[in-house]
């Protein structure tokens, strides 16, 4: 009887997060998507055009991306459920950069790449290949905040890529990367979903950069 009691819960907690994403993803008109892009100036600093669709971002810690709310390095150390409206039998590039290092007002190392998945039947992130794994947010002591974007791009087929796969410990290869110079190569046309937080240094930056092995 417990048992059964607890399996029920179980269904019923799933069943709740499932309508609270999907209202989430609904709650946001194209304009507002668009406006929020513009007004944090994503566009023009990395993007030519702004995404219509919002991309859901959740993360264990229980707060949720929310258009340039901010949240902490402590509160996103941890991989995001991600979801978007799909195209059925699409796939999708997934990003997420931080245009903003060393700082937004002095970009030198623009942009940082946090994490990168090419080949996402629909959006089952686990169905794609995660190149540079999840690393999350660390801005240095100083900086101020930095804007943290996630980007979802529909993919004209299988992408055979030529990417280094960098693990969630290394810093390599994710400075001075580029949105623009990633949808030239593989033939990506314009955001189709896209969300974005930001994040100013908590002590968990220390954690982060102490973790590193290169």
């Amino acid at each position: 009887m417990q048992k059964k009691l607890i399996l029920t819960t179980t269904i019923i907690i799933i069943a709740f997060v499932l309508i609270a994403m999907a209202a989430f993803i609904d709650s946001y008109t194209s304009s507002e998507v668009e406006k929020a892009f513009t007004d944090n100036e994503i566009v023009p600093d990395i993007l030519n055009a702004s995404p219509k669709k919002i991309i859901n971002v959740s993360y264990p810690s229980g707060v949720t991306v929310s258009l340039g709310n901010e949240l902490t390095p402590t509160q996103v150390k941890d991989v995001p459920q991600v979801s978007w409206k799909a195209e059925n039998g699409a796939y999708y590039t997934l990003l997420m950069t931080d245009p903003d290092a060393p700082s937004r007002v002095s970009p030198t190392f623009r942009e940082v790449r946090h994490w990168l998945i090419f080949n996402i039947l629909e959006s089952d992130i686990t169905s794609g290949e995660e190149v540079f794994e999840y690393r999350g947010s660390g801005p240095p002591k100083g900086t101020n905040l930095h804007r943290y974007i996630f980007l979802v791009f529909k993919q004209p087929g299988i992408i055979q890529h030529t990417e280094p796969h960098v693990s969630n410990k290394s810093r390599a290869n994710r400075f001075m990367t580029s949105v623009s110079e990633l949808l030239k190569k593989y033939n990506l046309g314009d955001p189709e979903f896209g969300n974005f937080f930001q994040a100013q240094y908590d002590a968990y930056v220390d954690i982060i950069q102490a973790q590193s092995t290169e």
